[in-house]
């Protein structure tokens, strides 16, 4: 029925039993299924969650290891993840996370009681619904005593909520996953993982060599928070055990448990209220029945109603997937990746299938119920103005003028076009430039579910605050002038792909578009680097690039400079060696200004070049004189100087509505909302183009925009192609002029190069 996710073991699909009920089918990857250890280890970790009877895990309810495509299927739990709920509404109140932590350590010890270990336990393997919440994902669980599911030297689990001692690679236990519950539990109370995000070597870092951030873990309980603040204890013998942790945070629970609710509605007080928004499609439906539990933490009513609202959302989504596609013809069944992505799984010639084909059946009559109920209700809240088409908005992060003005000239654009399937709009949201704004500011777009797409934030910095809580939350996240720098949003694992989708060309990789000047361009034979270590990764990356690949096939030197030291003995050194070019590989607009004065000192003629960062009014102010024909690699165009038809005609619009010419960011802008609207366009553009379809279609949707192409390469990580995407300008007479795309530029004749 639809794709739920993957992973570096199998495929989660939603499927239907033939009784009809949702289960989440995990189809192993065919390279793991050929491999006889493996189906050994996998044939007995689905017997040993068989016996699982804990209510807080989800429920084991067929399997086939014998199969060419092994499967195991679960109960399906339609409610979201806690990522998604923490990115969404901020931090649960503090009895939801007593209730939270309470239920997963009995599904934890009952766990450990079968044998196995989870050892990835983590926000979003955690999923909640009105009566618990839910542990999922056995991908990488297996017994203390046994090997690994995954390749020897891999490290398994998830940075951020991984024990220190499997960092040091050794033996996992029980206080393994007691120490990954603590993490989670601190992210639910503060909405913030313990040891921060980012670069996975230095979260990992952290967790090894210093204390956790327990910043607003104060307004739990004192005993719970005790409780909870040894779970992340380094040593695991100091953690406690989860029998011990169930009970701590029962005994606080039953302390804190709220009386009953003033009846709004009728209902008896203390009686389950009814979910807060009834237009949703399965608002006014019964849930299935909860487990049984024995009430002392009246966990009955454990979730605030925002989360029941995000609750009640998800369930109706559930009951809308995507048409199945035909899969192509394959010698082999199991899961196969299409042209499109798809990943559907294909229907294999042998009668081992017969036993999977039995979950994927769908009838015809629940098919038919489905489209004129949800998908009717869906598109009809969807609706614009009159029976026009559904409207679909998109989102500016930020206040940045020219990004904002491109966009809404591709807005326009788009709604005045005849027979259009959808019809767009855009909404901005100032962040204020704080990181504390950046969060408020992508809750509160996360949470409109008339947006179904961002784009921005316009800043690193608010990049990396917003980024895990659009990833957790599966909003798209389209960035135009800014990159993702070294975070992966929310550290994306292969079970949870990124949804930040990046159209421009990192300044680490300008350096190619700078070599490609001075080989076809102006050509030199020896390239100097000075090496400005104040540019972080980026001047590193800059740097090394060169030195791997010279320019013409000759020669490049790198010269150093730490971060605080004076500029001019490299630029000496670098003269040494008589280069015909220098490079400035750094970012600061002030220090290559130093360099541009030591080199107009010594008189060097040859060719200067940087990048981006640094091509700032600041850049010619300092440099004064010496900026003179300094060259640089920029991520963003000049398109009233291009002459393409499409880079005219969007000149020409601006200009007519804004009265000057487009500056920078304000094409590439247009073009990612035509991205966007593309990616809608093959989705149908209706409400079967959730957030998270959205994103998929992102990645396998092409554009020869009016700034640039925009690509994606395949691959996990959905990388940028920036093949053809930069551009070069040149310092002359104090502004810096357009020369052209890197690749389209004619040879200039110089004499000798004067040093």
């Amino acid at each position: 029925m639809a794709r739920l996710g993957a992973g570096g073991m199998g495929i989660v699909y939603l499927a239907r039993t033939a009784a009809g009920e949702l289960v989440a089918l995990k189809v192993i990857r065919s390279e793991h299924a050929g491999d006889p250890h493996f189906r050994a280890r996998f044939q007995r970790e689905a017997r040993l969650a068989a016996h699982l009877r804990s209510p807080w895990v989800v429920r084991v309810t067929d399997a086939d290891t014998e199969s060419r495509a092994p499967w195991l299927a679960t109960a399906f739990v339609a409610g979201p993840t806690l990522a998604e709920t923490v990115a969404t509404l901020g931090p649960l109140p503090a009895r939801s996370v007593l209730v939270l932590g309470r239920r997963i350590a009995e599904a934890l010890t009952d766990l450990h009681t079968t044998g196995l270990l989870h050892r990835d336990i983590k926000p979003t393997n955690i999923l909640l619904d009105r009566s618990g919440p839910r542990l999922i994902d056995f991908g990488i669980a297996w017994g203390p005593a046994t090997t690994t599911l995954t390749t020897p030297d891999a490290v398994l689990g998830t940075p951020g909520y991984l024990p220190p001692e499997q960092v040091h690679g050794d033996s996992a236990g029980p206080a393994s996953d007691v120490f990954a519950l603590g993490c989670v539990l601190v992210h639910a109370a503060t909405g913030r993982a313990p040891f921060g995000t980012g670069n996975p070597a230095v979260v990992l870092y952290r967790t090894v060599h210093e204390e956790p951030d327990l910043d607003g873990l104060a307004r739990l309980p004192d005993p719970a928070r005790a409780t909870i603040v040894r779970c992340l204890a380094k040593d695991p013998a100091q953690r406690p055990g989860t029998a011990e942790l169930r009970d701590a945070l029962h005994r606080t629970g039953a302390l804190t448990r709220p009386g009953p609710r003033p009846s709004r509605t009728g209902e008896p007080p203390g009686s389950r209220p009814p979910l807060p928004d009834p237009r949703l499609p399965l608002a006014h439906l019964p849930s299935p029945a909860p487990p049984q539990a024995d009430g002392a933490d009246g966990a009955d009513d454990w979730l605030p109603p925002g989360v029941l609202r995000l609750i009640a959302a998800h369930a109706a989504r559930a009951l809308d997937p995507p048409p199945r596609a035909d899969p192509p013809a394959h010698e082999e069944g199991g899961p196969r990746e299409t042209a499109e992505g798809s990943g559907e799984p294909e229907k294999g010639p042998e009668a081992p299938d017969s036993t999977r084909r039995r979950f994927l059946a769908v009838g015809g009559t629940a098919t038919a119920v489905l489209a004129t109920g949800v998908i009717g209700a869906a598109l009809a809240l969807r609706r614009g103005p009159g029976d026009g088409p559904p409207t679909r908005t998109i989102a500016l992060h930020g206040t940045d003028t020219e990004e904002q003005r491109g966009a809404e000239l591709a807005v326009n654009a788009h709604n005045s076009r005849s027979g259009i399937r959808f019809r767009l709009a855009l909404t901005a949201l100032d962040d204020r430039g704080r990181p504390a704004g950046t969060e408020a500011a992508a809750r509160r777009l996360i949470a409109d579910q008339a947006v179904c797409a961002v784009l921005g934030p316009a800043s690193g910095t608010a990049v990396r605050a917003a980024g895990p809580l659009y990833a957790a939350a599966r909003m798209p996240m389209v960035l135009v002038s800014s990159t993702v720098g070294e975070l992966p949003p929310g550290s994306p694992q292969p079970d949870d792909p990124s949804t930040t989708c990046v159209t421009r060309i990192g300044d680490e990789l300008l350096g190619m578009p700078l070599a490609y000047y001075l080989t076809g361009t102006r050509p030199s034979r020896r390239t100097a680097v000075i090496e400005d270590e104040a540019g972080g990764t980026v001047a590193t990356e800059l740097a090394a690039g060169f030195r791997d690949q010279p320019p013409v096939g000759g020669t490049a030197t790198l010269h150093p400079v730490a971060a605080h030291d004076d500029i001019r003995p490299a630029v000496a050194q670098a003269l040494a060696g008589r280069p015909q070019a220098v490079v400035y590989a750094g970012t600061s607009p002030e220090r290559a200004a130093a360099c541009a004065r030591a080199l107009a000192a010594a008189r060097f003629t040859g060719a200067r070049l940087t990048i981006g960062p640094v091509m700032r009014p600041a850049f010619l102010t300092a440099a004064g004189a010496a900026a003179e024909d300094w060259v640089f690699a920029s991520p963003y165009t000049e398109p009233a100087s291009m002459t393409t038809e499409g880079a005219r005609a969007f000149t020409a619009a601006y200009r007519a509505r804004h009265g000057t010419a487009p500056g920078p960011w304000a094409a590439e802008a247009y073009d990612a909302v035509n991205l966007v609207a593309r990616a809608l366009e093959a989705l149908g553009g209706g409400s079967r183009a959730t957030r998270g379809r959205i994103v998929d279609q992102l990645f396998r949707t092409t554009l020869d925009g009016v700034a640039k192409p925009v690509r994606f390469l395949t691959g996990q990580d959905h990388s940028f192609d920036p093949t053809h995407t930069a551009f070069l300008f040149q310092a002359r007479h104090d502004r810096f002029e357009f020369l052209g795309r890197y690749d389209r530029l004619k040879p200039v004749r110089r004499g000798p190069v004067r040093h």
